[in-house]
């Protein structure tokens, strides 16, 4: 079974990465850092539940991209 997030925490988490692409990264370290300077958010549970989150989107976007980039690798290779 996988992990089980609130809506807000996928709400800010995926408006956040929308809004600043290139300022996350795979670090949750990082993330957790960058959250809180951009959200005024008192619980430290809640942030590093956005922070993980994030982590989790930025490493699936990388996944993707590198699938498609080999797929158009093979693709050219095919031809």
């Amino acid at each position: 079974m996988g992990k089980v997030r609130i809506k807000i925490v996928k709400r800010l988490g995926r408006e956040l990465v929308e809004k600043y692409p290139d300022l996350f990264s795979r670090d949750f370290n990082h993330n957790k850092k960058q959250v809180n300077n951009l959200l005024e958010i008192k619980s430290k549970k809640l942030r590093n539940q956005i922070a993980g989150y994030i982590t989790h989107l930025i490493k699936l976007r990388e996944k993707q991209q590198k699938g498609k980039e080999e797929q158009s690798y093979t693709e050219e290779w095919e031809q």
